[in-house]
């Protein structure tokens, strides 16, 4: 039964949320968080992680999920319960696509769903933040987290000056290898 409550709820987030991972963070936190299979602590973990590894952070997510929650199989069942509405919507829309994105209504419901997906991203960007740099501890107690805020001055700093020098933004890659570091440097002290 745990496998299919994996399916279904995976399956539920990947048909209702639009703009990629990110705008399916809030859904993804409420459901597993409320369901009790992670803190909020664990889940920003997650994230972490998730961000990390190649792929889209909402399948990585649901594989890391279903996992914790039922092993292998469970994996495999969150991942395609989170892949397979996008599935089968794109394969939808690439069969009427030419019809389907000069029809008004359908210019005007994409013009109103990027709203949605801008205040959703604002919305994780603010939790994230909040989750990072105010509560701490896993029983999520309230206090400032000077470790987190010099991580990302330190990542501010090393964007800034990548951009100063070089003319462009440094790689993705390596502001995780920094941000790594500095959490291992400042997080054992």
């Amino acid at each position: 039964m745990e496998y299919l409550t994996l399916f279904l709820i995976f399956c539920k987030i990947g048909v209702v949320s639009f703009g990629g991972g990110y705008s399916m963070l809030p859904m993804i936190q409420d459901e597993v968080v409320s369901r009790g299979w992670l803190t909020e602590g664990e889940l920003m973990n997650f994230i972490g992680v998730a961000e990390s590894t190649p792929g889209p952070i909402a399948v990585n997510l649901a594989t890391f999920i279903g996992s914790s929650q039922a092993g292998i199989l469970g994996a495999l069942c969150a991942t395609v319960g989170v892949v397979l509405p996008s599935f089968i919507i794109i394969l939808i829309i690439a069969s009427v696509f030419k019809t389907f994105l000069q029809n008004r209504w359908v210019q005007g419901a994409l013009v109103g769903i990027r709203g949605v997906i801008v205040g959703l991203i604002c919305a994780t960007g603010l939790w994230m933040a909040v989750q990072i740099f105010f509560l701490t501890g896993e029983n999520g107690t309230f206090g400032f987290d000077w470790r987190a805020a010099a991580i990302g001055a330190g990542l501010l700093a090393e964007i800034f000056l990548f951009r100063k020098f070089t003319g462009r933004s440094p790689s993705p890659i390596i502001l995780i290898l920094t941000a790594a570091a500095l959490g291992m440097l400042l997080y054992m002290i």
